[in-house]
């Protein structure tokens, strides 16, 4: 067993495949209750800029598990304004709301991009916006439209204009990778020969911590995305591994073997002596900060096999929260602090679990098989996760509600340890 805790800090394995991942929606699951939504095709979106909006908000709609999309080329009305709309045509294709909107030029080569989101039942606009940007960032339009219109629909915050991070084994090499949570402009960060693992997100989006194995050993490096310069925060004597940001962006949790086993050290960001937060004779490893940066969930085998534990960050007792199960691994914490995502190994399958803190209710959100390294949207009702399809690493996105699972299928490419951003993702 301990064995197999400790691959949790030095191993992963790929198999080897191309360089290109590209990420396609696929929903297997739920659809019972999702809103039924009109985007019909934007005024002038396929001449005017680089990439038409109209594909792009369906499928992030389609992504969040909250949306049926409704064929509007059944309907013959394609509206530009709302009082182009004819709702009784979008009443009988059964459509709830309707959203559309046009891109007309701008002054000194910009466009300027328009949308209405319109209730079918109660004729009324329910959001919309201008903008006015080149015509190459109408990806990112799309994306903000999407989020204007999931919240209009849920009351939450939509979460398209969010990035995700993986690990990609590319041939010989792994390539540490961003992208849209669509897996649409994805960038390189880091490319090395040696194996990567661990990224994870800054508060403010704007760097990665991870590990990399680039010097015959794992250490902890911080990189900043905007520049593409880093340092190596944790150094130390043996194995440094298993990063995890404070709420704050001023530390980083870290699973160091300074005394002999791992056990989990706070260090600043910008490095520095770091001081020790568990304390067993066992291995400590995988911590994850509470938002409010008071406490710290990590795994540990103290007990024998790996279990999920909670202790203050400044030390002292830790205190045990999974009990069912004799292997629980990966905590991560829901940005509202009240919800729990981890994986519980059972039989042959790992599966991806979810409890309610205050209740003790638990969920599995995954299908059976090898699944891995869950992590939170940041407003809280996704769960991103690895696992196997076909012999492949893929990427599946969760409702928390256990409604739908998304299939991210990923071509040409295996990916392993995915984190999802934060919303000030630049």
């Amino acid at each position: 067993m301990r064995t197999l805790l400790k691959l949790l800090l030095t191993v992963v394995l790929f198999a080897a495949s191309a360089a290109q991942a590209e990420i396609v929606v696929e929903i297997v699951g739920g659809g019972a209750n999702r809103h039924a939504i009109a985007v019909t095709p934007f005024k002038d979106e396929t001449s005017r800029v680089r990439e038409p909006l109209t594909p792009v908000i369906r499928n992030d709609l389609n992504l969040s598990g909250a949306f049926r999309i409704v064929d509007a080329v059944s309907v013959a009305n394609v509206p530009y304004e709302p009082a182009d709309v004819r709702y009784p045509l979008w009443q009988s294709a059964g459509a709830q709301s309707v959203a559309f909107g046009k891109v007309e030029p701008a002054a000194d080569g910009q466009v300027k991009i328009s949308f209405r989101l319109m209730d079918v039942a109660q004729k009324k606009q329910l959001t919309g916006g201008e903008f006015t940007v080149s015509p190459d960032r109408a990806r990112q339009v799309a994306h903000t439209i999407a989020d204007m219109i999931y919240e209009a629909i849920t009351g939450q915050k939509g979460i398209f204009n969010t990035r995700i991070v993986y690990v990609l084994k590319a041939g010989r090499d792994y390539l540490l990778q961003v992208a849209d949570i669509d897996g649409e402009r994805a960038q390189t960060i880091l490319r090395s020969k040696e194996p990567i693992i661990s990224p994870s997100w800054s508060p403010d989006g704007r760097r990665l911590a991870y590990v990399s194995f680039e010097s015959k050993k794992p250490v902890v490096w911080v990189q900043d995305l905007a520049t593409g310069s880093r340092r190596a925060v944790a150094n130390f004597k043996g194995s440094n591994s298993a990063p995890a940001w404070s709420p704050d962006g001023s530390r980083l949790a870290v699973v160091l073997t300074t005394t002999g086993n791992s056990q989990v050290y706070v260090v600043s960001a910008a490095g520095g002596s770091p001081r020790r937060v568990s304390y067993s004779d066992g291995i400590d490893t995988e911590p994850a900060f509470t938002p409010d940066g008071s406490q710290l969930y990590f795994v540990s085998d103290r007990t024998g096999g790996p279990q999920i534990y909670r202790s203050d960050v400044n030390g002292g007792p830790a205190q045990r929260v999974t009990w069912e199960g004799g292997y629980n691994v990966s905590p991560r914490v829901s940005p509202d602090g009240k919800t729990l995502t981890w994986i519980r190994r059972e039989g042959g399958s790992f599966k991806v679990m979810m409890k309610d803190l205050a209740t003790g209710d638990t969920r599995q959100l995954s299908e059976n098989g090898y699944n891995e390294r869950p992590s939170f949207a940041p407003n809280g009702r996704m769960v991103l996760y690895a696992s196997q399809s076909g012999g492949k690493s893929v990427l599946y996105a969760a409702n928390v509600d256990g409604g739908s699972r998304m299939k991210l299928a990923v071509i040409n490419g295996d990916v392993q340890d995915p984190s999802w951003g934060p919303f000030n993702n630049p």
